[in-house]
């Protein structure tokens, strides 16, 4: 049975917003204390000494502290999953699922970035749509990737919906929600997309506007 669990982030944080996601699929109770951006706190020294990055999301499960999202995703599955199959055990399925969450920030999340912040979190009048639009045709060859197999499975590792969804899916909230720029149809993608936006945690936690 889970103790008190803490998630010290923000709630439009893609970080904060996979742990709180993974979180309602495992149907447990926590509280959010929000961290970062306009609500500070995680350059202070209290929140510096859990976590010296200074970044959101940081979880603390009694004495317990870790930071990094795919870490706390894990850790959640392993402390609390009592064998949700949204964490796999088998050795070879659990790898290839991390892979992905892997995945997400060595090569998803670096060319996310730009476009998010360029078309989200930078006034209109201060775009530059050109390079924008080259940082979006960065970003699709990468999406490519997952289009390609979801071709083949319904799920990003599988038939079985896994932490990996949810890794990719977080950020796939904002390929899909940005505005203003070509794009190219990825069918198989989109119709992962349609049915991971279903489920309730995605719903509570990823599908209001985007700031």
């Amino acid at each position: 049975m889970a103790g008190k669990l803490t998630v010290w982030g923000r709630a439009n944080s893609v970080n904060v917003q996979k742990v709180l996601w993974c979180l309602a699929e495992l149907d447990l109770a926590y509280e959010r204390i929000d961290a970062g951006m306009a609500f500070g706190k995680n350059d202070q020294p209290e929140y510096l000494a859990m976590n010296p990055n200074g970044r959101v999301p940081t979880l603390v499960d009694g004495n317990y502290v870790l930071w990094e999202s795919n870490s706390v995703m894990r850790y959640l599955n392993l402390a609390y999953g009592k064998g949700s199959p949204i964490c796999p055990q088998d050795a070879r399925t659990r790898a290839a699922v991390d892979r992905w969450l892997d995945w997400t920030l060595s090569t998803l999340q670096p060319v996310d970035r730009p476009v998010f912040w360029a078309l989200v979190r930078t006034p209109k009048e201060k775009r530059d749509m050109a390079a924008i639009q080259k940082d979006v045709d960065a970003e699709a060859v990468v999406w490519r990737i997952p289009e390609a197999l979801l071709a083949r499975r319904r799920y990003i590792e599988g038939e079985q919906f896994t932490i990996a969804d949810i890794a990719l899916g977080a950020f796939a909230r904002r390929w899909f929600g940005v505005e203003g720029v070509s794009k190219p149809t990825l069918p198989n993608l989109e119709r992962w997309f349609a049915e991971i936006s279903k489920r309730p945690g995605f719903v509570k936690y990823l599908s209001a506007p985007m700031t």
